[in-house]
């Protein structure tokens, strides 16, 4: 009987060490900015303005208390149409920074269940370093999603969404300068 016992525990084994669900993924771009990081906040540290700098966030609705974290939330509509809430964490103007996280998924907007966001403003020879980094889990937490959902889709979407806001922050606060 143990035989047996042994043998289903071995065939059983893999599929319950699969079975954890998801693990964290994480992103970082950056970016630098030929102006000073006063300057990059000026635009970057307005969280309910997103959409003056963001090329596929066609509208931002800013509710709370302006610029206080716990208190101050967004709701961005993306370029489909689709509409995902976010909330401020942390807001230090005097270090450039700021942390914010997914207040309400929307898997049609973004592939993801949940994300941490954070950016960073530092100061580099001529210019500013942006820093744009988020922890994040896939769109479909369970064990085998569906390709739309799972963690590459997941990195890809945020990455490009990063990426393109990097950009655009950096032609809006360059152009202003």
């Amino acid at each position: 009987m143990n035989k047996k016992l042994l043998a289903t525990l071995v065939l059983f084994l893999p599929l319950v060490a699969h079975g954890h669900g998801p693990t964290p993924q994480k992103i970082e771009e950056t970016i630098v900015i030929d102006a000073s990081p006063d300057a990059v906040w000026a635009v970057v540290g307005k969280f309910g303005e997103i959409e003056g700098w963001h090329p596929t966030v066609k509208k931002s609705v800013p509710s709370g208390e302006h610029e206080q974290a716990g208190a101050s939330e967004r709701d961005l509509t993306l370029e489909n149409d689709e509409v995902v809430g976010e909330s401020l964490d942390q807001y230090e103007p005097e270090q450039h920074h700021l942390a914010y996280r997914l207040l309400r998924e929307n898997l049609e907007a973004l592939p993801v269940s949940f994300y941490s966001a954070d950016m960073q403003l530092t100061a580099t020879d001529g210019g500013t370093k942006v820093s744009w980094s988020a922890r994040f889990y896939r769109g479909d937490t369970g064990n085998f999603p569906p390709e739309d959902l799972n963690d590459q889709a997941a990195i890809d979407a945020l990455t490009e969404f990063f990426q393109s806001g990097l950009q655009g922050l950096k032609k809006r606060v360059e152009s202003d300068t």
